[in-house]
């Protein structure tokens, strides 16, 4: 079995995935682009976060689209990229692209109480960092 396969299989029997929409958009980013230079675990835990409604999951694709037509090899430009975002963000929207990069720089990320964060926005990230826990955890990448 593949560990695009293991890993979906390991998140979906984890209960991972909010809504069949979350489920279906993550199964299509891991599916495509899988095997691409570019695609690492921490990829793969952003193309958890984004999938996880419309508006990110269109951000991550049309980034994505962008590194497989320029043939990147790796994440820099993303990050470079998801950094910039996070610059433009007046809300809680900052702690998501800033948990991206942790991704994508394979470095820790820890939310406290006192970070003024919606419950919503604050679930989404404690479920990413669950998600994050069981992607390391994936053998054969």
């Amino acid at each position: 079995m593949k560990w695009k396969d293991k890993c979906f299989d390991a998140l979906d029997a984890a209960n991972m995935f909010e809504s069949s929409g979350h489920r279906t958009r993550f199964k299509e980013l891991i599916d495509c682009y899988h095997g691409y230079p570019f695609f690492t675990k921490g990829l793969c835990k952003c193309m958890y976060l984004s999938a996880w409604d419309e508006e990110h999951f269109c951000v991550i694709l049309g980034a994505l689209a962008d590194m497989t037509a320029g043939r990147d090899q790796d994440t820099r430009e993303m990050r470079s990229k998801g950094e910039c975002f996070a610059e433009e963000q007046t809300n809680d929207e900052y702690y998501v692209y800033e948990l991206s990069n942790a991704f994508l720089d394979n470095k820790p990320f820890h939310l406290t109480a006192s970070q003024n964060i919606t419950p919503g926005v604050r679930h989404i990230i404690s479920q990413a960092l669950k998600a994050s826990d069981i992607i390391d955890h994936v053998d054969g990448f």
